[in-house]
């Protein structure tokens, strides 16, 4: 009996202490991120069978158990890569908002100088200062082009390098789980089946940090080690290998950081942008390819259309010399990129042909099968397919397909190979490319090339508008060759002579109505007699004339832009408010998703966090529970010790009786 409460007094003291060990290192690790509180798991000896019943044999420590919830701890993973990604996107979009929405570096700002200019160039212009102050307006809106475009690419810079830093943090975070997954497969593979609950922690908590640069999925094999996978299941870990992230340029544009993984049979490949998500790097690539690309083609589309329009209509106008205007502003042209992978010859041009129809995307041209090319609009994957009897053809009809128009046309030569690939950004660098084409004041076409007059022996009533030069003119229209109009009798028809006009008679009078030769518009209002005679002719000395100046001017409010809806200054403050409302939106997005981890680190604290008050009054629970065993072994000693004395003082009694009994006599 003194035996058996012994061991179960041992048993109770080993359990005690066991408890005490894992309470103790509960409370060191309280504050330990990614530690998960432990416990002891205890179970009753097999009892002994006495007649008496089953007798308690003491008790035993099973395992020490991780308190940990897969649940519970996905999702504080999940909303922590998605925090991550809406904090880094926060942050980046944040110093694009303050760029556009700055007053002082705004570009709205230098549109109203530049028309402002143009407005004070009309009302004087003959004078050299005014013209001389236009173009300074123009230069100073050229450089605030060229400056919002140097900053929108500081930024990108900046993404690219974070994108950089980024890859080499997650290559990091995976290296050092190699010696803790060993030390994981090693315990799994004894077949003790006690979980090595600190390295597991460890582990977790890698996967968090990890998680925090990049959204990852894990799968936990028959060894016990995990396998973390990226993207749509691109392998980054298997077992205690890892597969290494990069950040390498784009096969098409070189200045674009993009990210590549190596691969399992050797090299690495590129990895499509829109399958990683989550994380410092998802929110990277996602601001970039939804912000800053949008923004700086918004900004490169007002470019493009302030050079295209004011070009046509300053054409339309005659300088100070008498020459008809050229190009205010250098058109910037839009880039085709070539991806370094292709193998055949085939190039890829493209030119806008509608400032009107301009998208703020960028265009994939793919020859992506025999005698077929396919163009895809990168933001949103629409797609048009163009297909035929040879290359030529085929890129002909996927012309034909683009519907709607997109604002520019291609072309295309030589033969390209299947799986070729061109990439064709309509306005992201006009920004940076326009520029002044006019420096001499005298060249600014303020005045029309054309004046009209009506006869001083006219005797009708009839009187003939200033006239306006066709947008754009015929190619060979000649402006400085006189026209005459002269009426017939009755005057309901009248007679057309001058070079280009093919001198028709007998034309229909329409009172008001537009009568149109070489490049010209006029019309003739009121009652003509017979005879009247009405001339159109070059405005040789026109040093005076604002009529273009003005045309110039009213550019200014009108819609050019976004299929014919906005102003170049409607269209600056619809980036700047689309900027703006998607910063808000962000702001927003973080701060609820925020919350939403808060709720899930508390519910999954509340499960595996330490609680020091809870871990005192376990510290107390075991303290007592051990004295209580170690008074049981005493007690079991004590026993033990009565049962030798009592053992002892029989065997005494014994020997004494031995020595008074009289011996027997031998039997007669």
């Amino acid at each position: 009996m003194g035996s058996s409460i012994f061991n179960i007094g041992v048993s109770g003291l080993a359990a005690a202490q066991a408890g005490l060990l894992t309470t103790g290192h509960n409370i060191s690790n309280a504050s330990n991120p990614g530690f998960s509180r432990q416990q002891i798991v205890q179970t009753t000896n097999t009892p002994q069978f006495t007649g008496s019943g089953f007798l308690g044999q003491g008790t035993n420590v099973q395992t020490v158990r991780r308190i940990y919830d897969q649940y519970l701890s996905s999702q504080v993973l999940s909303s922590q890569t998605r925090l991550s990604e809406l904090s880094t996107y926060a942050n980046e979009i944040r110093q694009l908002d303050n760029l556009l929405a700055d007053s002082g570096a705004s570009l709205s700002t230098a549109l109203s100088n530049f028309f402002s200019g143009v407005h004070e160039a009309a009302a004087n212009p003959n004078s050299i200062p005014s013209r001389q102050s236009m173009l300074s307006m123009a230069q100073a809106l050229v450089s605030r082009f060229h400056g919002t475009d140097a900053r929108l690419n500081e930024i990108r810079d900046g993404v690219d390098s974070q994108i950089t830093s980024t890859v080499g943090t997650i290559n990091a975070l995976v290296i050092p789980d190699r010696p803790g997954e060993q030390r994981i497969i090693i315990a799994q593979a004894a077949g003790t089946n006690q979980p090595a609950n600190d390295l597991l922690d460890q582990r977790d908590q890698l996967i968090a940090d990890l998680n925090k640069e990049v959204r990852v999925t894990t799968q936990t094999e028959s060894n016990g080690s995990v396998s973390i996978f990226v993207g749509n299941g691109q392998l980054l870990v298997s077992g205690i290998r890892s597969f290494n992230l990069s950040a390498t340029p784009t096969a098409e544009d070189s200045q674009r950081m993009t990210i590549g993984i190596t691969l399992i049979g050797g090299g690495s490949a590129a990895m499509p942008e829109s399958l990683i998500t989550g994380g410092t790097l998802g929110g990277l690539l996602s601001f970039r390819s939804e912000s800053l690309d949008a923004a700086q083609n918004a900004l490169g589309r007002i470019a493009v259309g302030l050079a295209t329009t004011f070009n046509e209509q300053h054409r339309l106008g005659q300088d100070l010399t008498g020459a008809l205007g050229g190009n205010f502003f250098a058109t910037p042209a839009a880039a085709v990129l070539d991806s370094s992978n292709n193998g055949g010859t085939g190039v890829v041009t493209a030119t806008i042909n509608s400032v009107a129809d301009l998208t703020v995307s960028d265009y994939r041209l793919v020859y992506s099968a025999a005698n077929t090319f396919t163009l895809t609009r990168v933001p949103d994957g629409q797609t048009w397919s163009g297909t035929g009897a040879s290359q030529a053809a085929a890129f002909a009809d996927l012309l034909t397909n683009v519907t709607p128009a997109q604002g520019f046309t291609m072309g295309f030569a030589g033969a390209a190979n299947v799986g070729d690939t061109f990439l064709i950004q309509p306005t992201r660098t006009a920004a940076s490319d326009i520029a002044m084409a006019v420096s001499d004041p005298r060249s600014v076409a303020l005045a029309a090339p054309i004046r009209t007059a009506a006869n001083l022996n006219n005797i009708g009533t009839a009187s003939i508008s200033a006239g306006s030069v066709n947008a754009p003119p015929p190619p060979n229209a000649n402006l400085t060759q006189t026209v005459t109009i002269t009426f017939d009798d009755p005057p309901t028809t009248f007679d057309v002579v001058g070079t280009g006009t093919g001198n028709p008679t007998n034309v229909a009078f329409t009172a008001g109505g537009n009568i149109s030769y070489n490049g010209w518009t006029l019309q003739i209002t009121g009652t003509p007699a017979a005879g009247d005679v009405f001339t159109l002719s070059a405005n040789a000395s026109g040093v005076s004339d604002n009529r273009n100046a003005l045309l110039l001017a009213g550019l200014q409010t009108q819609k050019t832009l976004h299929g014919s809806t906005a102003s170049y200054q409607s269209a600056y403050a619809q980036l700047v408010s689309d900027v703006g409302n998607k910063t808000r939106v962000i702001d927003v997005t973080a701060q609820a998703q925020e919350s939403l981890l808060t709720q899930a680190q508390d519910a999954h604290q509340s499960l595996s966090g330490v609680n020091l008050d809870e871990e005192a009054a376990n510290l107390l629970r075991y303290q007592q529970a051990y004295q209580a065993a170690g008074k049981m072994i005493e007690i079991s000693s004590k026993l033990f010790d009565t049962l030798l004395r009592s053992d002892n003082r029989r065997s005494g009694a014994y020997g004494t009786a031995l020595q008074e009994a009289p011996c027997a006599s031998p039997a007669a």
